[in-house]
């Protein structure tokens, strides 16, 4: 057994390994089961064979030699949740009687706080767009939606037009692992809307494209397209382009929900998140913005200088 620097392909799949991916499929984002097939041909590479002959001591091995080579720990916890997974499943089949992975650590991770916006230069931003033109109006409306509601741009620009009710201010998105969820809009985001869906993105739909957002040539907006709009934005607003991305904002609704006082359960359910230990993470972030806040205007409680 050896660390091979690129996992080797067998022309044979591997059934243990192709049953494994197929019921995963029908719970999980197709980038997961990718990358779950990926790991798991790494694991094959370095056992010298199927994955379902494991044993303890060679994935306990296998772990410590990714350690030793100096691999990222996020690169590890995935490799390693593929592996538990995979053994479960075997234990669940009855194909083994033991489950060599349940005794696996996911290594340590330190989780770094995600980066927003303030409340102002999420307003500079939106101003950024201002406009009539058929682009600035949908450039506003991607912008509102995309702070407004929190979602993820995969889901901005994979919405068809009927998944917005501006009556009832609710937007209907498809997220990880095909779940579907309901998010309110604010009224900026469904006016702002409003006014694409009246005067702009009909001058741009020149081939009857279901989706809500379009590009200049008609076609169904990209994320790529959505990063270069926001990047545009953020250099009229006096922002860094390179720092704002649409997750950023996602980050900000998050953080700015929460600063107001909305529940952690509510936020969990707009963002999508199957973790509320995920959504934890913005309580971090306003509970530093708010510790900054106190410093710098309670007269008590400034920092003195060195």
């Amino acid at each position: 057994m050896h660390e091979p620097s690129e996992p080797a392909r067998d022309r044979r799949p591997d059934p243990a390994v192709e049953g494994f991916l197929a019921l995963s499929a029908a719970r999980l984002a197709p980038r997961t089961v990718e990358a779950y097939r990926r790991d798991l041909a790494h694991l094959a590479a370095w056992l010298g064979g199927s994955p379902a002959g494991g044993d303890t001591a060679q994935l306990a091995a296998y772990v410590a030699s990714l350690r030793a080579e100096g691999r990222a720990a996020t690169t590890i916890a995935r490799r390693v949740a593929a592996i538990r997974s995979f053994y479960r499943h075997q234990a669940l089949l009855g194909a083994r009687a033991d489950n060599p992975a349940a005794d696996l650590e996911l290594p340590k991770r330190r989780r770094s706080l995600p980066r927003t916006l303030s409340p102002g230069e999420v307003e500079r931003l939106i101003e950024a767009a201002a406009g009539t033109t058929p682009r600035a109006l949908r450039d506003r409306a991607l912008v509102e939606l995309l702070y407004g509601a929190g979602l993820r741009i995969g889901e901005a620009v994979g919405l068809e037009r009927g998944a917005v009710d501006l009556e009832e201010r609710l937007v209907r998105c498809t997220g990880k692992g095909s779940k579907e969820r309901v998010v309110p809009l604010g009224r900026h985001a469904a006016d702002a809307l409003r006014r694409y869906l009246a005067r702009g993105r009909p001058h741009l739909d020149r081939r009857h494209r279901p989706e809500l957002f379009l590009n200049a040539k008609g076609g169904a907006l990209t994320r790529a397209g959505a990063f270069l709009i926001l990047r545009r934005l953020a250099g009229k607003a006096g922002l860094e382009p390179e720092r704002v991305h649409p997750h950023l904002l996602r980050h900000s609704f998050a953080t700015h929900l929460l600063e107001g006082g909305a529940d952690l359960r509510s936020v969990q359910e707009m963002l999508g998140h199957a973790d509320l230990a995920t959504t934890e993470l913005y309580t971090h972030v306003s509970d530093r913005r708010r510790r900054e806040l106190y410093f710098q205007a309670h007269p008590h409680a400034r920092r003195k200088s060195p």
